[in-house]
């Protein structure tokens, strides 16, 4: 039978509206209908009111004050109706993210700046009156915050070369330093600097009000990824702060570590959502465009190149449910997070490739909805751990011989 006279079939993997393109089901499977609802409603208002504004907002690398107004209202940190056990798993938050991810890539980080780097540091570093104080003001973004650790000098050697220093005076903090690439800190209430006490070379954590005497912020320009999201330069020069602003439960790089420890899981789910987004970009291209008189999604080369992006999306959701589950059991692992983050972020990198390919010439335009994916792939290949770094803690868990330098 010639091509032109094949009978098309319906397609058997049709994007479920909430998580994607999902034929083994990983996703669904692992939340309580009231956590599936509340992820809908996510969905509807990422694609009424969020996604019809990222085109514009990649062009501009303005992040529009409207995509957080219209989540905020979601409180998707402890929706209604969930229970608070499963809005608190790591399970509920990963699948936000990728549902968030699948929408806009700077989308998901900003708000998982918000939910997950800021939120776990208060919640884990700071004393019961602190939590008490702030932690629902964080749900709700009345107070909005960012995680200032990497610096201009350094990012992958931080747990040793962390050079921000903070000085006690009494009941006060002096905090002289530089922090790089912390994204969201211009829109943020408060900023958590951490800093290396010069009394006892432990590193600490402070909350810095943006406007504080002694802070310049400076937005990072000419960006070719995560372009609405505002990622600052940020100066502290002789800041001030009250011992009552640090984060009582953080006395140690070992604390800080803790935080961490958990949250790379978030950037594995990013990873995941960026590819579901990419490959239904690339879909609705390959049903929609004609080529030599034939819809594009008929061709051979075509379809293969789908079914890859398919293939590694199936395997990145598998791993990153696996590892939530386990991690929702108690079972943390600097070497499990690390590994779903290289992984997803590797494959999540040749994905948003091959999407760009199947669209040609406009996969480097907007307007696409493939090519936001495509360079954002490169940001989350680095952010939250590179591949070199998060490959080594892999190594040496598996050797039990460490090759770091």
């Amino acid at each position: 039978m010639s091509p032109s006279t094949q009978r098309t079939r319906e397609p058997e993997f049709t994007p479920d509206r909430t998580f994607g393109i999902d034929p083994l089901g990983y996703a669904r499977t692992h939340l309580s209908p009231a956590a599936v609802a509340a992820l809908e409603q996510l969905q509807t208002v990422l694609e009424r009111d969020v996604v019809p504004l990222m085109n514009a907002a990649w062009d501009t690398a303005t992040m529009p004050d409207a995509v957080i107004d219209a989540l905020a209202p979601l409180r998707l940190m402890d929706p209604d109706g969930v229970d608070a056990d499963e809005a608190a798993s790591t399970m509920f938050s990963g699948l936000r993210n990728f549902v968030l991810a699948r929408a806009d890539v700077s989308v998901a980080t900003m708000f998982n700046a918000q939910s997950g780097l800021f939120r776990s540091t208060v919640r884990l570093g700071g004393s019961p009156e602190q939590v008490a104080d702030l932690d629902p003001r964080i749900r709700s973004f009345a107070y909005r915050g960012v995680f200032a650790l990497t610096e201009p000098d350094h990012g992958s050697d931080i747990a040793g070369g962390l050079a921000t220093t903070a000085t006690r005076e009494g009941d006060t903090w002096i905090i002289d330093g530089a922090k790089r690439w912390i994204g969201g800190a211009t829109a943020a209430d408060g900023l958590a600097v951490f800093a290396r006490d010069t009394a006892d070379g432990e590193v600490k954590c402070f909350l810095v009000p943006r406007t504080a005497a002694g802070v310049a912020l400076d937005v990072i320009g000419g960006k070719i990824s995560l372009r609405p999201m505002q990622n600052a330069h940020i100066t502290l020069d002789g800041v001030r702060v009250p011992e009552s602003a640090r984060l009582q439960r953080i006395a140690s790089w070992r604390d800080v570590a803790a935080i961490m420890r958990p949250l790379r899981s978030d950037v594995a789910w990013i990873a995941t959502g960026l590819q579901a987004g990419a490959l239904e970009g690339a879909l609705r291209h390959a049903r929609a465009r004609e080529q030599f008189g034939r819809p594009l999604g008929s061709f051979q080369l075509v379809q293969e190149k789908l079914a890859r992006i398919l293939g590694n999306l199936t395997a990145s959701l598998g791993m990153v449910t696996g590892l939530s589950a386990a991690q929702d059991r108690g079972a943390f692992s600097d070497a499990s997070s690390s590994l779903a983050k290289m992984w997803t972020a590797l494959h999540a990198r040749e994905s948003a490739a091959l999407a760009r390919e199947l669209v040609g010439g406009n996969g480097i335009v907007v307007d696409s909805d493939v090519a936001r994916f495509f360079a954002d792939a490169e940001a989350v290949y680095s952010y939250e751990g590179t591949h070199e770094i998060t490959s080594l803690i892999v190594g040496r868990a598996l050797t039990g011989v460490s090759a770091f330098v």
